[in-house]
């Protein structure tokens, strides 16, 4: 099961807490000390100790806090620290007006050289509300609309409170490069703080985004950082805080006693801190636990208990997280339609509040759960709204760019980097020194016109030398920008460069296919990431076998692959499926001693399309071949469903069958070829006029 919950309480939590740190008493100065602080060594260790437990009872801390400020002189640091704090605490504690007021306070603060302090803790206080409320496009705005000038002038935790939220708002609405950068601007201003507790709560909120982006090993050693980070000035909200992110990172290993001890532990410290929203957090936790092991009615008892602790701490992150399993727990017990609903619902609320990437990671398992309970209909649509949401959430090539930043991090290509910036300055001091050659030409005019000549021929020549060395390392950058690092296929960017030069004005006229590895995740959870590698890697190979040398083949994206091939004679695009899926299944992928079987599912479809001659856009093209993916994986994997025949004369009517294909086919309106891969026998007809391709 996908880690949806667990993933939506840790952010939810982790952004709580984090925004509980967020509300950071430091801003100008030394390791233990508010910002901008010039108050007594009792008011900073106060401010600390509230900040820690903010998220436990934050309206019960504010209220405490409100006679220290008052006591402070007016305009003061001090002072401009308790109110900063005091508007994290009303946003915790979803009191908007409270909110409001001291935000309000802060854009006014009398002493104009604390302004870029206030302005900056203003926008925390009132985004910090939105983000809690689900509002995540303000918040956004909010953010991204502080001044740069008073940000960069504003203390270190000042601006540490800004890009970590501003990472969370990010990671939420499923802008995950953008959440790393921010996420790594947060951390290093951390690490000028020196308070573990701080660092400890930016590596767990840099865990959750790393997991998100589909590179767990590099996320579980981040939540490790957290832990070790945590124990080192421990308390128990920052440690709920990292146990809970090293249960989420380790979900999925094949030994999931790692997680159940994780959770128990965090749920422990949440008790500890009397935080009841962070109890939701826990108990969310553990229904997501037992859902993966099978368990649904102990998930069904679990996530019932946290819904009313959600509601009653306004936590709206867990409480959507809570209704998404319990549809799914009832539609496992075999209540599907009052299970579907549920889940349809929190996914749709996710979805209204711009929270992008929890509602497609919720129609991911939404799918999945439908397809286990047979409701396949109800699979493909949930399917469908998954792949309407997941381009925007990876925004292309997220995880190929989170991939190469690692990559930027190795001593390896930071030799090649080194190596492309002396080509480049070789290239300057080049174009350099033929400038100084020009001025001796010229100079040379005056006195010798055979000298003139020779130089001007010798320059010639330079300058020829130069542009086709200028001409060779642009188009070396540009075909390593265009290239997956892993597998050596083009990626998305170079596929949007080259698809414009495959369209022609009424649409694309090829045949399309969309590959996906089946049951990829499971290998990589035996096997470990180096083997998922290993396979990749080896079917690119066999994809690129089974093509020409112009056909376009695509890394879609993790475990999928793109193919756009042009018309062939004699070849058919069921031929070229069938070709593909005894390729990729025929031989095992041989990687350290082992041999790792591997299937692959297909969607394809050859344009333009029977009975009209319709081409297609290429957006729409993917969309069609992506259903019938889905279709192909529904029916048992290991198979190929193509699209031979749609009864649409124009784009929107070929879109409106695409959105309800199955019905479609079961009408008549879509004729559908199906291939069984090695070993998967006939394939067998689920509605419809669905016929095995010819041999």
């Amino acid at each position: 099961m996908h880690p949806l919950p667990a993933l939506r309480s840790m952010l939810c939590s982790a952004l709580a807490v984090l925004w509980l740190a967020a509300c950071s008493p430091g801003g100008d100065g030394g390791p233990a000390a508010p910002a901008g602080a010039t108050a007594d060594d009792g008011l900073t260790l106060e401010l600390d100790r509230v900040e820690r437990a903010a998220r436990a009872k934050p309206a019960e801390l504010e209220q405490a806090l409100r006679a220290r400020g008052d006591a402070l002189p007016p305009g003061s640091a001090a002072r401009l620290d308790v109110v900063a704090l005091r508007g994290i605490l009303a946003a915790l504690s979803r009191d908007r007006a409270l909110g409001d007021q001291l935000a309000q306070q802060l854009r006014d603060w009398p002493a104009p050289a604390l302004r870029a302090n206030a302005a900056v803790a203003a926008a925390t206080v009132s985004a910090e509300y939105l983000r809690s409320h689900g509002d995540l496009r303000e918040a956004r705005k909010l953010l991204t609309g502080v001044d740069t000038a008073l940000l960069n002038t504003a203390g270190p935790v000042h601006r540490w409170r800004h890009h970590l939220l501003l990472a969370a708002v990010h990671s939420d609405a499923g802008e995950l490069d953008a959440s790393l950068t921010e996420g790594h601007l947060a951390l290093r201003l951390a690490q000028q703080t020196g308070q573990p507790w701080r660092i400890a709560l930016t590596l767990v909120d840099l865990a959750f985004t790393t997991l998100r982006a589909d590179t767990p090993a590099r996320a579980s050693q981040l939540a490790d950082q957290a832990l070790a980070e945590a124990g080192k000035d421990p308390d128990p909200m920052t440690l709920t805080q990292a146990h809970t992110m090293r249960g989420i990172v380790h979900a999925d290993d094949p030994d999931s006693g790692i997680t159940l001890q994780a959770y128990a532990d965090a749920l422990d410290y949440a008790a500890k801190a009397g935080a009841d929203s962070v109890r939701a957090l826990g108990l969310m936790n553990f229904a997501d636990y037992h859902l993966r092991q099978g368990r649904a009615a102990r998930a069904l008892e679990l996530a019932e208990q946290a819904l009313p602790l959600a509601r009653a701490t306004r936590h709206t992150s867990v409480e959507s997280g809570a209704l998404l399993n319990i549809g799914l727990a009832k539609i496992a017990l075999g209540r599907v339609a009052d299970g579907r609903a549920q889940a349809r619902a929190a996914i749709t609320r996710d979805e209204e509040l711009g929270a992008a990437a929890y509602a497609s990671d919720g129609w991911k398992e939404l799918a999945g759960y439908l397809e286990r309970a047979g409701d396949l209909g109800g699979a493909v649509a949930a399917w469908r709204e998954h792949r309407r949401l997941v381009d925007r959430v990876l925004r292309d090539e997220t995880r190929q760019l989170l991939l190469e930043a690692q990559e930027r991090q190795d001593a390896e290509q930071r030799a090649r980097d080194i190596e492309l910036l002396n080509r480049d300055n070789a290239l300057k001091a080049e174009e350099v020194h033929q400038r100084n050659l020009a001025l001796t030409l010229w100079a040379a005019l005056g006195g010798c016109a055979a000298v003139s000549l020779g130089l001007l021929y010798q320059a010639f020549r330079r300058v020829r030398r130069t542009n086709q060395a200028l001409a060779r390392s642009n188009a070396s950058l540009k075909r390593q920008s265009e290239t997956d690092t892993l597998t050596g296929l083009s990626n998305r960017r170079h596929f949007l460069s080259a698809i414009g030069r495959l369209s022609g004005p009424q649409g694309l006229s090829a045949t399309v296919l969309l590959i996906d590895v089946d049951h990829f995740k499971r290998i990589n959870d035996s096997l470990g990431h180096a083997a998922g590698d290993a396979v990749l890697v080896e079917l690119s190979r066999r994809l690129r076998e089974a093509v020409r040398d112009d056909d376009l083949v695509v890394r879609w994206g993790g475990e999928e692959f793109l193919i756009v091939a042009q018309a062939r004679e004699g070849v058919a695009a069921p031929q070229l499926a069938r070709r593909l899926l005894d390729l990729a299944g025929s031989a095992p992928v041989l990687h350290e001693g082992r041999r790792i079987a591997v299937t692959v599912s297909i969607g394809f479809v050859s344009l333009p399309l029977a009975p009209h001659g319709l081409c297609l856009p290429w957006e729409r093209a993917i969309d069609l071949v992506d259903t019938v993916l889905y279709l192909a994986k529904a029916h048992g994997r290991n198979k190929a469903y193509g699209v031979e025949r749609l009864e649409a004369r124009d784009v929107l009517a070929a879109a409106e069958l695409t959105a309800r294909l199955e019905a479609a086919w079961s009408d008549g309106l879509v004729g559908l070829t199906a291939i069984a891969g090695p070993g998967a026998g006939a394939v067998a007809t689920v509605a419809g006029p669905l016929r095995p391709a010819p041999a």
